[in-house]
């Protein structure tokens, strides 16, 4: 029983006419990607080292666009259901041979198609389980790799610490010596801000020091007279004593005679 014809086909289609390809030679790479989920069918495509490839290539990427646009279907989930290349038209040229023959030249043409649809739900459960298990598989070599790096990276700094002590010792004694040098100008700088600080206290002040002294002097000079008030005073009171005991000696002696 003959199947279903080449325009019944289910599925959605994309379609290179006259291409400047012989048949022949689009099959061979055709039969390569058929029944091939999409994303396989293009790693084929790209790595398969032929003129048909390419033109295939594009006609596949068409193909795709159409069922994600039109169809609204996911591309993960499809796969090349159908391809086949038709016969086209042949030119018909002439080549000039020895002896006033001719040959004749075929440049044969043909039209592409590529049909995808959407997997049977058994192979996509396959190929999602499939795609699982990659993904794990690569996620567990990632981890893998990065814990063997981050160990041999550690490994290699505690072997180039024991062999060479100092080199790692020497940041350690330059950063303190930093620090100390810092903290040195630091205190430079508080000193050189004291004196500044202490120089215009002792203009505000001076001031009020020289009021303090002028003040201490008046009261100096004011306590000087008074004591020699005081003293002038005690020698008149001194010397009149004296004499008043001068006079009443003489009294005594005329009243003795």
């Amino acid at each position: 029983m003959p199947g279903p014809k080449t325009n019944e086909r289910e599925g959605t289609r994309a379609v290179l006419r006259y291409s400047g390809l012989s048949a022949f030679k689009v099959r061979q790479v055709l039969d390569a990607i058929r029944g091939k989920p999409v994303h396989e069918a293009a790693d084929i495509l790209r790595f398969t080292e032929r003129v048909a490839a390419e033109v295939v290539a594009k006609v596949l990427q068409s193909a795709v666009a159409n069922a994600a646009n039109n169809d609204s279907l996911d591309p993960d989930e499809l796969f090349v259901s159908a391809c086949f290349a038709d016969e086209g038209p042949t030119a018909k040229r002439w080549r000039p041979r020895a002896r006033g023959r001719a040959t004749r030249i075929r440049k044969r043409s043909c039209h592409i198609t590529v049909i995808v649809s959407r997997m049977p739900a058994t192979q996509l459960a396959r190929l999602q389980a499939r795609r699982r298990a990659e993904n794990l598989a690569m996620r567990a070599r990632r981890v893998e790799a990065t814990r063997r790096a981050r160990s041999e990276q550690a490994d290699g700094a505690s072997r180039r610490a024991r062999r060479h002590p100092e080199a790692f010792s020497a940041p350690e004694e330059e950063t303190a010596e930093e620090g100390v040098a810092e903290q040195q100008t630091e205190a430079g700088q508080q000193t050189e801000e004291v004196p500044a600080e202490g120089a215009q206290a002792a203009e505000a002040v001076a001031p009020e020091a020289a009021g303090s002294a002028g003040a201490t002097g008046t009261e100096a000079e004011a306590g000087t007279e008074a004591e020699a008030g005081t003293e002038a005073e005690a020698g008149t009171e001194a010397e009149a004593g004296t004499g008043g005991g001068a006079a009443g000696e003489g009294a005594d002696q005329e009243r003795d005679s």
